[in-house]
This record gives structure tokens, sequence and C-alpha cells, in this order.
């Protein structure tokens, strides 16, 4: 059988540009024969076809003249979202993370907020979808050192890094898959993928750190509360089952 390059195949079948090919396949858009296509340079047969799912849509969950909350979908950056705005980024959520980011238009309140994360007065809660049977809660106080590596990032647990703090509460145990919330104190890069990881339950999709392949990364920002202000995001749709 004939082998050629993913995003080279996906160019031609949806008539686009290589380079929005792979920006497509890098995005989590694409899928083939049920499975997500993960490599834009991969190989694969030549005939194979494929199905593209729509980029979603940021959601603007609530705006004053301090703040903007926002739902960001799972295959945007962070970035991506600020520039969508007239506003700075206030924290942020890795590009296969969905859920809710913030955003600040005051200098003032800016600084408060930050002030906020800083003495851990910030609520920060997640959703996630798990390898293994998670049972009852779990409190994980284990630092983390993150490693640079040109544009890319790499956590692990280490006495050499930083506090980090991570709280986790069973919801759902269905076969081998769990639904757990998890409550951060701390903001570490990667904390939640690398804590859950430690513990032997990686997050479905989060292929970085152990997990197995799957449609997406299984990790959603559900809730933030700080300042008197409190936000959510509903939980998708693909996280309401566990197969």
């Amino acid at each position: 059988m004939i082998k050629e390059k993913a995003y080279k195949l996906l160019a031609l079948q949806e008539g686009i540009s290589n380079r929005a090919a792979k920006d497509m396949i890098d995005r989590g858009l694409v899928f083939c024969k049920g499975r997500k296509v993960a490599v834009a340079r991969g190989e694969i047969d030549a005939d194979s076809k494929f199905r593209v799912e729509k980029l979603a849509k940021i959601r603007v969950i609530f705006e004053d003249k301090k703040i903007i909350a926002v739902d960001k979908p799972a295959s945007l950056t962070s970035d991506e979202v600020e520039k969508k705005f007239d506003a700075k980024l206030l924290h942020r959520l890795d590009k296969g993370t969905s859920g809710v980011v913030l955003l600040v238009k005051d200098e003032e309140f800016a600084k408060k907020a930050i002030e906020e994360f800083r003495h851990k007065r910030v609520y920060k809660e997640y959703i996630a979808i798990v390898n293994g049977k998670v049972v009852e809660p779990i409190d994980v106080q284990e630092a983390i050192i993150t490693i640079k590596k040109g544009n890319s990032f790499f956590s692990k647990v280490s006495k050499n890094g930083k506090e980090a703090i991570t709280h986790i509460e069973p919801l759902m145990v269905e076969g081998r898959k769990s639904k757990v919330k998890v409550v951060i104190e701390t903001g570490r890069t990667h904390q939640i993928r690398v804590h859950l990881k430690s513990l032997g339950f990686p997050i479905l999709g989060d292929t970085l750190y152990g997990g197995r392949e799957f449609k997406r990364l299984m990790l959603h920002a559900h809730k933030i509360s700080l300042l008197n202000y409190e936000f959510t995001s509903p939980e998708p749709k693909e996280f309401s089952r566990l197969d």
C-alpha cells in the first residue's frame, strides 16, 4: 500500500494549503478511521479519508469594566484567545485544556488579581477523565520542576521543584476509567497532568504524560473564583460518558 504524509493527503481532500492542513491536525481536529490524527507528518495509507471537526468558537461567559471570562475550546491556545479581546490574560490553560480563562481590562484590578493568585486565594476547579479507578479522595503535595526544551515544556515531580498542591475527588468510575474533580492551590506548569500521572492515573489523551491516545485531552477548567467573582464553564458533552 502506498503511503503519504497525513497533512498532504488532508490538503488534497479539503482543497487547502499544506500549512492549513498541518494546523488542523495540530489542533486535534482531524480523524481517520475513528482515531485522531496525532502527527501531521506521519505517513498513512494514500487512500485514507479524513473527518474534520469544526474549530469551536470562544464563548464569552461574563464581561464588565474589569474582567472578561471566556470559555476556551480545547483546540485554541490561551494566546489565541487573548488576541480576540482588548484585554490581557490573567492566567493560562494548556492548549488541549478547555474551560474558563480570565482576561483583565483594568490595571488596578489586574494587580489585585495577581496578588490573589500569589497568596493562593483563588479557587480553581477542574474535571478530568483518567485511566484507572479513583475510589477515594487524594491530596497531593509533591514539588514540581519544569524543563524547557525549545518551545516546549515538560514537568515532573522533583524534590528540587516548586511547591505544588492538588486535591482530587472521585465523581464517577466506569470500567477502568474515572471522572474526577481536581482543585489546585498552586499553578505549576502541567501540575494536574503531572500529579495524576505520579499517582498512576494519567489523563485520557495526555500522551505526553502517559495517557492513552484519545479524541482530546480530557481536562476541563470547570470553575474559578476570585475577588467576589465566580465563573463556571459547563462540562463538555464528551465528559458525560467515560467510553
